[in-house]
């Protein structure tokens, strides 16, 4: 979960931050967001590759676990 919320909150930031050099270069309207949108995505795909790695892996182990608690549920309901 933390590694969630530090890839979440590093991806904002990156977005505010793009946002707002944009702004300052003349960029207005939808046009900002757009670009912003796309330019924080770019950035953040190189910046942030080990965040999302570290989140991608932290999800799916925690995925597997529930699975293993469910199929474990399934057995015990199986058995009786």
């Amino acid at each position: 979960m933390r590694s969630t919320i530090a890839y979440t909150t590093a991806r904002i930031l990156l977005f505010v931050a793009v946002t707002g050099l944009l702004y300052l270069v003349g960029f207005r309207s939808v046009l900002l967001l757009g670009l912003a949108l796309l330019v924080s995505g770019i950035v953040s795909y190189v910046l942030l590759s080990r965040q999302r790695d570290a989140m991608s892996s932290a999800i799916t182990s925690r995925l597997h676990g529930f699975r293993g608690r469910l199929d474990a549920g399934s057995r015990a309901e199986d058995d009786e």
